[in-house]
């Protein structure tokens, strides 16, 4: 298997700096947030259903808004991230909140031997998964902490997007590219203002793959769901409709924007 290690070094400098710069950006709204302000979307609420009491991992949390969102819903809450800046971060935000939870910082392929067997709940969501160079290994963690019986909420940007430039001019990879995607962007989908320049390297994954790695594992996905549009306003070229939600300009209604699923560790 080939050795990443350098791949997540470029990825958590970046994820550092973008964590700095977020924190100030109109996209979070961090102030509106300690506030109340609940960033969890329609579609993860209606996924996640009823929290109260339960444990729940958020994998790839970033600085810990959804994370402390679950809180708010009644969750008793761990985040995990790649992003030391961020899981610093997350743990101010947690007390100016007056919230509970539990931080980790580490890479989600990882295995963390604390974690197996429990949560009720493992849950991710939006823009996650593009920075793993494979599936296997994260679904096996999910299963491996999850309890018998206990579900994986997943919402994610759909592999159709990543075809796309970052204009959604042309297409410019294939479908089932497996190929590293090494890019160096001008700020953030939250600031795209910034001046700060980021490299990155990321990995496309089309559905089958996705759910091929949670069957393998011995999940039973009990709901998938596919939506055209995005409910974050972080694409290049994309104009809000009437319900809310993000489509790219010219191509409204033609493009699957965004997916969901629910899956079941039986027990």
């Amino acid at each position: 298997m080939t050795d990443h290690k350098a791949d997540f070094e470029v990825n958590r400098k970046a994820w550092n700096t973008r964590t700095e710069l977020h924190l100030s950006s109109a996209f979070y709204d961090v102030e509106g947030f300690v506030a109340g302000r609940d960033p969890l979307t329609a579609l993860e609420l209606e996924l996640l259903g009823p929290l109260a009491g339960l444990a729940v991992l958020h994998l790839q949390c970033h600085f810990g808004q959804d994370t402390l969102s679950l809180a708010r819903h009644g969750a008793r809450v761990t985040g995990l991230d790649i992003s030391d800046t961020a899981i610093e971060e997350a743990r101010k935000l947690t007390e100016r909140c007056g919230l509970k939870a539990d931080w980790h910082c580490g890479n989600v392929i990882d295995h963390v031997a604390r974690f197996e067997f429990g949560f009720d709940v493992v849950f991710s969501s939006y823009g996650t998964i593009g920075w793993l160079p494979e599936l296997r290994s994260w679904a096996r963690n999910i299963v491996s902490y999850l309890r018998p019986g206990g579900r994986f909420v997943f919402v994610e940007f759909h592999p159709v997007v990543w075809m796309f430039d970052n204009a959604f001019i042309r297409v410019q990879y294939a479908y089932f590219n497996r190929e590293r995607i090494v890019e160096e962007e001008q700020g953030s989908y939250a600031d795209r203002e910034a001046p700060q320049r980021l490299a990155s390297v990321t990995w496309n994954h089309d559905l089958a793959e996705v759910l091929t790695a949670l069957l393998d594992e011995g999940l039973v996905i009990e709901r998938f769901v596919e939506l055209d549009g995005s409910p974050h306003a972080c694409f290049e070229n994309a104009v809000q409709g009437a319900d809310g939600l993000f489509r790219i300009k010219g191509m409204e209604g033609r493009l699957p924007m965004v997916y969901g699923l629910v899956a079941r560790k039986p027990g």
